[in-house]
């Protein structure tokens, strides 16, 4: 699939600071009319400690069944620093690279990170939805801004509020389970995501997508 690729990417924190403030204004949070989509793209990166190599995964699944119908994953090095805030540039280039090998285009994706709920309103779901053009969601384990816990049954959610601003949703997806953190990344709205993720999680916490991407990243760090 075609991907939209920066000419070149920060060295620095403060570089990756001024490209998120730069590209966070180009961010639309509303469903294309007519959205129905018929794949899903789950994005996850593993990493092998303390070596600084990751693998990067790409996999698609057919939302109805929940089946892969492509996959891809590669191999690199993590070249920026852990930084909180801007982690997704130590990200973005890998999964970059497994996306360019899909031979198929997903109609939505979800990644294993923030999208607007972030303290710069910008995180990884956010920056691949711009350089892709695609519907992304993100689906974070953890929330970086502040929430109330949910009710304890499974679509029960509650605000995620920053400064007064709501933007995104802790959302339980089983029954009693922690709960998910769900923002908008680029061209969808708050609810229609919230809906994806719940089709997308039957019987797990985590959603199909970022499951099977993880398990094919880790799979390939284990043969090296």
């Amino acid at each position: 699939m075609r991907v939209d690729r920066p000419a070149t990417w920060p060295s620095t924190v403060d570089e990756a600071v001024r490209m998120q403030d730069l590209l966070r204004p180009l961010v639309d949070a509303r469903t294309p009319a007519g959205f129905a989509p018929r794949t899903v793209a789950g994005l996850d990166v593993a990493y092998a400690v303390p070596s600084g190599r990751l693998a990067a995964a790409a996999v698609v699944l057919d939302i109805d069944t929940l089946r892969p119908v492509d996959t891809a994953v590669v191999l690199g090095e993590a070249r920026f620093p852990y930084v909180s805030g801007v982690f997704a540039f130590r990200e973005l280039p890998a999964l970059l690279d497994a996306l360019e090998r899909l031979a198929t285009t997903p109609d939505v994706m979800i990644c294993d990170g923030q999208g607007v709920a972030h303290p710069r309103r910008f995180g990884l779901a956010c920056h691949i939805g711009l350089l892709t053009g695609i519907p992304t969601v993100g689906v974070a384990k953890q929330a970086m801004v502040g929430y109330r816990p949910p009710g304890p049954r499974r679509g029960d959610w509650s605000p995620l509020v920053d400064d007064g601003e709501v933007v995104g949703r802790a959302l339980r997806t089983q029954d009693g389970v922690k709960p998910v953190f769900v923002s908008v990344g680029h061209r969808i709205d708050l609810g229609a995501a919230s809906d994806l993720v719940l089709r997308l999680c039957p019987r797990f916490r985590l959603p199909e997508t970022t499951r099977q991407a993880d398990y094919v990243a880790r799979r390939l760090l284990g043969a090296e």
